[in-house]
């Protein structure tokens, strides 16, 4: 495994750097198709009811880190009312 000037594998500073590009089919980045998959299953598990904010960071944080001001922005980005 190669080392950057940063110290971060390459593999993982290539993989951030793909994470933020839209994805051609969709337009959707990683991090937001990851958003819309958690939200999609924890709306299945409160029976079609709507996914508290906070809930719904917590369970994302365990696939990757987002500000809950970023969350808040994408969600509001995809439409999302209070």
């Amino acid at each position: 495994m190669t080392v950057n000037r940063e110290g971060t594998p390459d593999g993982d500073r290539e993989r951030q750097l793909y994470d933020k590009i839209p994805d051609v089919r969709d337009g959707l980045t990683r991090e937001e198709r990851v958003v819309l998959y958690v939200l999609h299953e924890a709306q299945k598990e409160r029976g079609g009811r709507n996914v508290p904010t906070a809930m719904l960071w917590g369970r994302i944080c365990d696939h990757f880190y987002i500000s809950p001001e970023a969350l808040s922005a994408m969600l509001a980005r995809f439409g999302a009312r209070k």
